[in-house]
């Protein structure tokens, strides 16, 4: 049996979508990121990026001329006012209700909010309770 060191927060290095508008989409993106104090980077190489999110149009070289498909990310909020602020700048900017902000059941503090963003990407933002914070790393064995 050995151990392995897992490094919360680093599970996914970068994620692309391709998105059809990606004028569309920077507007989306910068407005309910700039709520989360997390910063986007514009590009003029038809991409534009924030911290491990990479948004291209089809045109990008990097994506192949071929749109993503739908998936659910989520944000992590510092508290609840936050997740509110999201869901209201969301819908601001062109998403679609998915799940108004308020507590799930996943875990005693899960309180989230849900949206579709222009391509029908399922995107959440999420504040897991102070209960649920948990140390930066942790080591377990296999």
């Amino acid at each position: 049996m050995g151990t392995t060191q897992l490094h919360r927060g680093r599970l996914i290095d970068h994620i692309q979508l391709v998105v059809r508008d990606l004028q569309l989409s920077r507007e989306f993106y910068t407005a309910v990121l700039n709520v989360l104090e997390i910063p986007v980077v514009d590009t003029a190489d038809g991409y534009f990026w924030a911290d491990e999110l990479v948004v291209s149009s089809p045109e990008s070289a990097e994506s192949r001329g071929v749109l993503t498909g739908r998936h659910h990310l989520a944000f992590q909020a510092k508290d609840r006012a936050t997740v509110d602020a999201f869901y209201r700048a969301a819908l601001a900017h062109g998403a679609r209700d998915n799940g108004a902000p308020g507590e799930r059941t996943y875990h005693p503090g899960y309180y989230a909010a849900f949206v579709l963003d222009p391509d029908g990407n399922n995107i959440e933002a999420v504040h897991h309770g102070e209960a649920r914070r948990s140390a930066p790393s942790v080591t377990i064995g296999f």
